[in-house]
């Protein structure tokens, strides 16, 4: 039991002195979460951002300031296509630990990208806008 309370507890000192490089956000339905989105892209230094987003997204969203890679889906699919389409536009473009924000989008795109980074085996940490700036929650 202490041994695995003294790895959570490296593995937490770790996961907060480890830089935020990839963004994954979903951008969708909302009243104000396309803002929260914007600030999260603009005021960190990431090495990549995706959003996973609908054609009514990929059109209008324009506050980036930033490179931003759009990935369109359907949200009509059912749950399991959703995921597997999520997955394979992802695969090969994920290293390591990567930030995740579900702030916009319904239940289901939320459970379809976490279930696809977990199948993926990449590491991730749910991030949000505060105050404070950005922070893991």
């Amino acid at each position: 039991m202490i041994y695995i309370s003294f790895l959570q507890k490296a593995y937490k000192q770790y996961s907060k002195n480890k830089a935020m490089t990839q963004l994954i956000a979903c951008l969708s339905t909302g009243k104000g979460t396309w803002s929260h989105v914007s600030r999260l892209i603009n005021e960190e230094a990431w090495d990549k951002v995706f959003l996973i987003t609908n054609s009514f997204g990929k059109e209008n969203f324009t506050s980036a300031e930033k490179p931003v890679e759009f990935m369109e889906i359907d949200q009509n699919k059912p749950l399991i296509e959703l995921r597997d389409d999520i997955k394979t536009h992802l695969k090969d473009k994920l290293d390591g630990d990567v930030a995740v924000n579900l702030i916009s989008g319904t239940g289901k795109e939320h459970m379809a990208i976490i279930s696809a980074l977990l199948q993926l085996g990449v590491g991730i940490r749910l991030i949000a806008h505060t105050k404070e700036g950005i922070k893991e929650i």
